[in-house]
């Protein structure tokens, strides 16, 4: 079977036998708290545990780092962007599944010395699959995809500012109002990046980059058409020094949210990834 099929199976078999059959049937004790205002669940752990195991049977030699590995021992989030590595987060959008509410999703990406290579995101929910392969493109559901943006006469944006001070996430969304029309994030990176390729919005903002939420989505966006890059507009790269994440449908929207909202964003220093999940 073709990896990317392969891979397909696997997070569909998953998603069926472990992460669907406990959608709003969570007991109390299936959740804990991970760090301040994150939630893990046993299913996000038995998730990764199952993914874990098929990708490993694949063969390819990549070394496996899932988020709940990394909350165990972060020192893994440091071998990240070295070698051939699958990247997985088992269940992402935790907060919004173990509420009972949808979205969330599967995410998985295949990343050579942190340039992402390929990339899987599954909504367990409608079985929507987004794939992408470096230099062959994007599909949603095995049917080509092309970034198409809102086509809104003002663009829309979600910015996911949560984790900036509240006198910099003000200046944020003050200057993102003057130039888009600010739209909730759905809090599922799973989630956000479909959205810019599939014509809800046109750009996105990320400051917390960790690897197994973004890798994924960044290869999806690119191949489709879209741009994303780190703040500074250098490519991203798992591991890489360079702050935060700007996407976009296309690069006229990339290009205005950049001249908008750079200059108030070049002060902030990289956040720590290490320090968050070991927190």
């Amino acid at each position: 079977m073709p990896l990317d099929d392969a891979v397909a199976a696997l997070l569909r078999s998953v998603a069926a036998e472990v992460v669907m059959p406990s959608f709003r049937r969570l007991a109390e004790d299936d959740i804990a708290e991970k760090s301040p205002g994150e939630v893990v669940t046993r299913i996000d752990r038995l998730s990764e545990e199952r993914l874990r195991t098929g990708l490993e049977a694949l063969g390819t030699g990549a070394r496996v780092i899932g988020e709940e590995a990394c909350a165990d021992d972060p020192a893994l989030l440091a071998e990240a962007g070295k070698g051939l590595v699958w990247l997985v987060d088992p269940l992402d959008g935790t907060g919004n599944f173990a509420s009972g509410h949808h979205p969330f999703g599967m995410m998985v990406a295949l990343v050579a010395d942190g340039v992402p290579q390929a990339a899987w995101m599954l909504d367990p929910v409608t079985d929507r699959l987004c794939h992408a392969e470096r230099g062959k493109g994007a599909t949603v559901s095995g049917q080509r995809v092309a970034a198409q943006g809102t086509g809104a006469p003002t663009p829309v944006a979600a910015l996911a500012t949560q984790f900036m001070a509240p006198d910099v996430r003000l200046r944020v969304a003050e200057e993102a109002r003057r130039h888009f029309t600010l739209e909730p994030i759905p809090r599922c990176a799973a989630e956000s990046y479909p959205r810019l390729v599939l014509g809800r919005n046109d750009m996105a903002l990320f400051q917390r980059i960790l690897p197994w939420d973004h890798a994924a989505g960044v290869l999806f966006v690119e191949e489709a058409g879209g741009v994303a890059t780190h703040w500074d507009g250098s490519p991203y790269r798992v591991g890489g020094p360079a702050p935060g994440l700007l996407v976009a449908a296309n690069r006229s929207a990339w290009d205005l949210a950049h001249a908008a909202l750079f200059p108030v964003l070049q002060p902030i220093a990289p956040l720590d990834c290490l320090k968050a999940i070991a927190a």
